[in-house]
Formats: C-alpha cells, sequence, structure tokens
C-alpha cells in the first residue's frame, strides 16, 4: 500500500510537472506573440530614403525660346549657320536647401516667308496680328523675332519690345560677333518674361531665411487650389447716403476676364455684400489747410481688424479670402484721404494688407449735399473702383510689373488686365512653392512619424505619402523638360496629397497613449497569470537541480 501511494504521488507531481511547463510554453510560445501581435501599432512602410532625397532635389527650369531671324539681322555668314540650339544656363543665387537652376534653351532658326511679310510692317501691333498662329503656343515658352537694325517695327532709340503674347522682338546687329550680343539681349527679355530672382524669391518667401530676399516679399498669396474673392461696401451713414454700386455688372465687365485668364492657376469664387454702419477702426484726423480729414500711413494696419469682424467671409471657408472693401466715409468726416509716409495724399485713395485684400476710401462729392436732403443718392464710379481693385489683384497674385531690360518697349495688357506670359510667370512660382511646400512637408511628417513609434500610419495615409513623392519627382521632370502646364499640375497633386498625408486624423489616435499607460492597463491582466507560472518554473528548476546533485554524489 505504502509503495502504491508513493507512486500515485510521484506521478501526481510529474503530472504538476507536466502541466506547469505546458501552461508556460503556451504562455511564452504562443500568448506573448499573439498579444504583441495584436497590440502593436500598425505602421504601413513608408518611402523615407526617397523623402530624404527629396532634400537634395535640384530643380531645373527649362525656358524652351525660339530665335527667329529675318533677312539683313545678322550678317550673311552668320545668317548660313542657321539652324542650330544654344543652351544657356545659370543657378538661382537663392539661400534655400533646394538648388534652382535656370536654364534657357534658344533654337535659332530663319524666318518664313510669312514672318517676313509680318516683320516688314511699319507697326509692331500689326505685325502681332499677322504673326498671330492658330495653333497656341506652348505654356512656358516664348518666341523671339530678330530685326533689322535699321528696322521702323520699333521705335529708332528702342533695342526690344515685349508684347502681351509669349512674343518679343529683338533688334540685330550687323557684327562678326552678332550672336553673342544678341543672345544676351535675347536673355534679358526672356528673363523678364519668365523667370527672375524676384519672382522665385517671392515664391518661396516662406521658406526663405528672414533677410533682404524675403523681408518685402511677403505680400503673394500662397498657392491654392481655389480663392474666394468678396466686394464688400460699407456705408457707416446711410442717414447721410444712399450708396449704390452696380457690382454685378462690374465683375462681368472687369473681374471676370481677369479671373478667366487666371483660371489654370486655380478656382475663384466671387460674391458681395453691403455692410451698414460698420465704421473704421481708427478716428481720422483733420486737416485744417485742406478742410479734410485724413489717415496717416502708420494708422492703416489698425483699421482692417475691426472692419473685418463684420465681414465674416472666411469663417468658414476652405481656401484663402481676399476681400476688398469701398468705404464711403460718414458725412462728419468727409472727405477723407490716405496719406503716405511722407505725409502726401495717396493717388488711388486706397491701400493693400498683403495676403488679405484691399481698403479703398471713395468720397462723395461736396456738390451733392447742396442739392438735394439727407440722405443724397450716390452712384459709385465703378471703373474708377476697380481700376484700383484689380491693381491690388494683381500684386496680391505677385504679378507685379517687370523690370525690363533699358530700352524695351513693354506692351499694354490685354483687355483681360493680363499679359499671357505673365499667367506663365505665375504658373512658374506656383509650381517651385508647391514643390517646395510638399517637400518640407513631406520631410516634417518622416521625421514626426521617425520620432513616435506609436503614432498609427494607415495604409491610406502611406498610398498619399507615396504619391506625393512621385508627383514631386513627375514636377521636377516636367519642369526640366519645359512643360510648365503638366508641371504646374503635379505640383499641385503633390501638395494636395502631401497636406492630405500630414493632416490625416488617424494619426492622432494613439498619439497621447504612452508605453507606461500600456504597462498600466496590461500589468493588472498578467500579473495573476504570470506569477503561479514562473514560481512552479522557479520550483521544478530548484528540484531539478537537486536530483541533479544527488545523482553525482551517488556516482
Amino acid at each position: 500500500m505504502a509503495a502504491a501511494g508513493a507512486a500515485a504521488t510521484d506521478l501526481e507531481v510529474v503530472r504538476g510537472k507536466r502541466a506547469a511547463l505546458f501552461f508556460a510554453a503556451v504562455a511564452i510560445l504562443l500568448g506573448l506573440p499573439l498579444w504583441w501581435k495584436t497590440t502593436e501599432t500598425y505602421r504601413a512602410p513608408l518611402p523615407y530614403s526617397q523623402i530624404s532625397g527629396l532634400n537634395a532635389l535640384q530643380l531645373r527650369l527649362m525656358v524652351p525660346v525660339t530665335v527667329v531671324f529675318t533677312r539683313d539681322s545678322v550678317p550673311l555668314d552668320d545668317q548660313e549657320k542657321l539652324p542650330f540650339t544654344v543652351v544657356h544656363e545659370r543657378e538661382i543665387p537663392l539661400k534655400y536647401k533646394m538648388k534652382i537652376k535656370c536654364r534657357f534653351q534658344k533654337a535659332y532658326r530663319r524666318a518664313s516667308d510669312h514672318e517676313e511679310d509680318a516683320l516688314s510692317l511699319s507697326s509692331v501691333h500689326e505685325a502681332e496680328a499677322m504673326l498671330a498662329e492658330p495653333e497656341k503656343q506652348a505654356e512656358g515658352s516664348l518666341t523671339v523675332y530678330v530685326i533689322s537694325e535699321h528696322s521702323s517695327l520699333l521705335p529708332q532709340d528702342t533695342m526690344s519690345y515685349i508684347g502681351p503674347e509669349r512674343t518679343a522682338v529683338v533688334r540685330g546687329l550687323m557684327h562678326r560677333e552678332a550672336f553673342n550680343i544678341i543672345g544676351r539681349r535675347i536673355i534679358q527679355v526672356a528673363q523678364a518674361m519668365s523667370l527672375t530672382e524676384d519672382v522665385l524669391a517671392a515664391a518661396l518667401a516662406d521658406h526663405l531665411p528672414e533677410d533682404k530676399w524675403s523681408s518685402d516679399k511677403r505680400r503673394p498669396l500662397k498657392s491654392s487650389l481655389g480663392y474666394e474673392i468678396t466686394f464688400s461696401l460699407l456705408n457707416p451713414d446711410p442717414k447721410s447716403h444712399d450708396v449704390h454700386w452696380d457690382i454685378e455688372g462690374a465683375v462681368q465687365r472687369y473681374v471676370k476676364p481677369f479671373l478667366n485668364a487666371l483660371s489654370a492657376a486655380g478656382n475663384f469664387s466671387v460674391d458681395s455684400q453691403i455692410l451698414y454702419y460698420a465704421m473704421l477702426g481708427v478716428n481720422p484726423r483733420f486737416d485744417p489747410a485742406s478742410s479734410s480729414y485724413y489717415l496717416a500711413m502708420h494708422s492703416l494696419p489698425h483699421v482692417i481688424n475691426p472692419v473685418e469682424s463684420r465681414l465674416g467671409s472666411s469663417a468658414a471657408s476652405l481656401y484663402p479670402v481676399l476681400n476688398f472693401l469701398l468705404y464711403v466715409p460718414e458725412l462728419a468726416h468727409s472727405p477723407l484721404y490716405i496719406q503716405d509716409k511722407d505725409g502726401a495724399p495717396v493717388a488711388a485713395n486706397a491701400f493693400h494688407s498683403p495676403r488679405w485684400g484691399g481698403i479703398m476710401i471713395y468720397n462723395v462729392d461736396p456738390k451733392i449735399y447742396n442739392a438735394s436732403n439727407l440722405p443724397v443718392r450716390v452712384e459709385v464710379n465703378m471703373v474708377q473702383v476697380m481700376e484700383v481693385f484689380l491693381a491690388q489683384l494683381r500684386l496680391l497674385f505677385g504679378i507685379a510689373q517687370p523690370q525690363v531690360p533699358p530700352k524695351c518697349l513693354l506692351s499694354r495688357p490685354k483687355s483681360e488686365g493680363l499679359m499671357t506670359w505673365e499667367l506663365d510667370q505665375l504658373l512658374w512660382a506656383r509650381s517651385v512653392e508647391n514643390l517646395a511646400t510638399a517637400t518640407t512637408t513631406l520631410t516634417s511628417l518622416a521625421q514626426l512619424l521617425g520620432k513616435i513609434s506609436n503614432i498609427v500610419i494607415k495604409d491610406d495615409v502611406a498610398s498619399e505619402v507615396y504619391r506625393a513623392v512621385a508627383a514631386v519627382q513627375k514636377a521636377a521632370e516636367e519642369l526640366a523638360l519645359g512643360h510648365l502646364s503638366s508641371a504646374f499640375v503635379a505640383s499641385q497633386e503633390a501638395v494636395t496629397s502631401s497636406e492630405r498625408a500630414f493632416f490625416d486624423p488617424s494619426l492622432l489616435h494613439l498619439l497621447y497613449f504612452p508605453d507606461d499607460q500600456k504597462f498600466a492597463i496590461y500589468i493588472p491582466l498578467f500579473l495573476p497569470m504570470a506569477v503561479p507560472i514562473l514560481l512552479s518554473l522557479v520550483k521544478i528548476f530548484l528540484e531539478t537541480h537537486k536530483s541533479w546533485k544527488k545523482s553525482e554524489k551517488k556516482d
């Protein structure tokens, strides 16, 4: 009986050891990996190496220039060398991590008979009308016509002419170094019509350090898929002024053609409103010499904030909002003028604020008050108003007066108020700005995800990152080939995808769930199960070790 009981006890001990080892094996080999896999943070793979390579990206902006030589524009020996191609490349000196090189590819050729007939006319405008090709010239490309140095197409004291389309005219030269001298003139004209340091510095103002380039280059609007434009009439004294403005007709006649010409840069929506009893946030000062009131230059920044609270246009807008305010001063402060920093009245009686909009003060003719009772009817001269607002709109989009070479005649803008090559300049600037923004966004996202390991990276976020990287590379390739339109579209896709990935809400789900909170949750779950298993393993180890020692002593 005693032997049977001892055998049963030994069998139970063996069974207990086996059970403890089995539970330990299940917990270690199956439980821990299963728990680790089900509780790990899902992070889809990202192209970190390609993102880091974007910082060393070199942009080559290629401008195709077709140079057409007429008879007697260069010596006969030089004409026999045509056609051929000359490439002029230089680096834009900007303090930015992305190196930017501008490449002018000049394709020299002789003029056709049709071009010879057009350029032999006495007026450059007649020549432009005759040279208008049925096929639209590609965005970003230029055509420069070289005429005889004695041609009457241009005034005698004019060496070059820049037209409203993507064309220019340059005087030739009968000199053995004609190609070199004319080539330098062509580069000057081509730079004025396409890429300059000022244009690129203004586009990269948010990415450049605070220095001479960026201190006064922050006026243009940031690139966006759309813009909202609001025209507001402010009538602070409706008891004295019954103001009427034909804003709908003015928008159709003046604003819509300009925005249609800018449609390649984004979508636009226009609305208008009238605000009564809307006062300026600054009290005008009285000038006894002129019996008028004035706003000093230093007080203009304080005008916007009080008025902006009444506008309400940017509260629910997804796109940047441009505000253009027409302010009719109250009778007690009429007439009201804006003074510049020297104390002289501003000719347009208006000012604009970068990336916000503009304000124009419209004074009522004092003769009206003598002829009728209050309130007097005020008919706004919309031609005068729209001239100011369109000029401000050009400045807000970074379309400034070009810096033309000496003795260069600049054509007047087309009826839309915008030259075709000015739109190309805007697309060049927007493309470079979009690439810089997308690169910065992707780099910041990669750094953030590298530092914080418990941020979830979903597959759709990763796909947006891959799409943004591919779009940046495609835009850079298209810019190097001189395909401005497709490069701009790709740069917009790069910005959209990069910002969509950066601001994805799923990135914040586990951002505030650190590791110490994980331990606080899982220790009460695993500790009661782990302690008995560990104690059993320790007991098995001690008993096994003791039995080994006994067997060694017997030996």
